[in-house]
């Protein structure tokens, strides 16, 4: 009973880290960063965002005070625009592209897009009307930011749409994926909730291909669009995976997503096996479950890691450690079955292969043992295969074969858009991308059905 009140006080202890790391502007803070705006014509910002916010707009709305007006132009251009405010890389990406980099900081666009969806989100603004509907039912299968702007699109056009989504909670990477101190769960909620609002039907814990068939899906919408993301970390390939202390990374920051803490990584020495925003992500979450030491290990040098340069410092601010051009060649356990040392091997890196990328060979010799409690995988994640296969689709190794301007499969009926599109070797792609994708698949499903409509006129 005492180790068990322990468990439970301590798990309450460690749930006060995994809180927002970082308070939004105050609304002086806001308002003085929004007068230092410019408001650019032809703002580079705007191009540089992949949905084409209109950002000197919903900025010159901040400082006028109309707060609703600026989170609806944000949202309009970005369905998940308030999760986007948080997690997109903005120096890369609009914050790099300010004219102001060049004589003084740029403006903290991120800053103020959450300020101001964050104030209509307190004050549980909706944003959107659906259009009038148009007799036409649209399936889209998955529920993240692909799907999820999918839908919205498509409900702001008229469409009957149901989205079937396998977990419990729609919003996928956004609502699962990404670890609460940087985005909480009811931020990507609200984003779910300004889609259901429009009448979108979101069926949750169904499955396709268990719960409601592909073939069921085909015939009874007049376009089904394949949103689904990606699935587990694989396994590592090495001796030793049946041992107790190995987790998937995915997994581990979805239970502290639900607010599940677990006090297994009290103490314990944790390696990360990867280098990517999912293995910070494990690694970040470690730390905040009470890890003693976190190590992340990476087959290739710093520059070769995919994980965006913010979510790097980030990992280094929070005491991660990295070794790079180290690979796990077997796991070591003790007599009750638990990892107690990682057997590793130095890598050297040679000519890039077919994708581009260095390509890292193990140096003979280079063997040494690391002591670690606690193993955790973010390797990269398998592909829905079974579920492509379900709707017959053409894929290279789980990358569903698309038109690139329209993302129509092999299928004359399916389309698809996210992660299950993205080509493999070149890191994860982006929430605000797969927002953009989402978007115009629904424009594209939207053009073929009226040019079908037209035709049969």
């Amino acid at each position: 009973m005492e180790n068990l009140l322990q468990n439970l006080l301590s798990a309450e202890a460690l749930a006060k880290n995994f809180d927002e790391s970082r308070p939004s502007f105050n609304a002086q803070e806001a308002l003085d960063e929004a007068h230092r705006c410019l408001y650019c014509y032809d703002a580079p910002c705007i191009k540089a965002c992949p949905t084409g916010i209109n950002i000197p707009s919903f900025i010159k709305k901040i400082a006028s005070g109309n707060l609703k007006g600026s989170a609806t132009t944000i949202m309009e251009a970005n369905p998940v625009g308030a999760s986007c405010s948080r997690v997109c890389p903005t120096e890369e990406l609009c914050e790099g592209a300010c004219v102001l980099n060049h004589v003084t900081k740029p403006i903290m666009i991120g800053d103020l897009q959450r300020f101001a969806t964050d104030w209509s989100i307190k004050n549980e603004k909706v944003l959107f009307k659906a259009g009038e509907k148009n007799g036409k039912k649209i399936a889209i299968v998955g529920s993240g930011p692909a799907g999820l702007s999918s839908a919205r699109e498509l409900g702001l056009l008229g469409y009957d749409v149901t989205i079937f989504e396998s977990k419990a909670e729609a919003g996928g990477l956004d609502t699962h994926g990404i670890v609460p101190f940087r985005l909480p769960k009811d931020i990507s909620l609200w984003e779910v909730k300004q889609v259901a609002d429009l009448g979108v039907k979101i069926h949750t814990n169904t499955e396709v291909g268990k719960d409601v068939s592909a073939a069921d899906l085909m015939s009874d919408y007049d376009a089904v669009i394949l949103a689904a993301g990606m699935s587990k970390v694989p396994m590592l390939g090495i001796e030793g995976e049946e041992l107790s202390g190995i987790y998937d990374a995915i997994d581990l920051v979805e239970e502290a997503k639900n607010e599940r803490y677990t006090t297994a990584f009290i103490g314990k020495r944790v390696a990360v096996i990867g280098a990517g925003n999912t293995a910070i992500d494990g690694a970040t979450t470690a730390v905040r479950l009470g890890a003693e030491n976190v190590k992340i290990l990476y087959r290739r040098t710093e520059a070769e890691m995919s994980a965006y340069d913010f979510e790097y410092e980030f990992a280094k601010q929070e005491g991660v450690e990295f070794r790079w051009l180290v690979a796990p060649k077997r796991l070591i356990g003790d007599e009750n079955g638990r990892i107690r040392q990682m057997e590793c091997v130095r890598m050297k890196l040679q000519s890039a292969g077919s994708d581009g990328r260095a390509r890292p060979v193990q140096i003979e010799g280079s063997e040494f043992l690391m002591d670690v409690d606690i193993v955790v995988k973010a390797i990269g994640q398998t592909r829905h295969q079974q579920l492509i296969d379900a709707f017959g689709l053409e894929h290279h190794g789980g990358v569903v074969k698309v038109d690139s301007e329209t993302f129509l499969t092999s299928h004359p009926k399916v389309y698809a858009a996210g992660d299950v599109v993205f080509g493999k070797g070149i890191g994860e792609a982006m929430v605000v991308t797969a927002a953009q994708q989402g978007k115009e698949t629904a424009y594209a499903v939207h053009q073929q059905l009226k040019e079908t409509e037209t035709a049969h006129v």
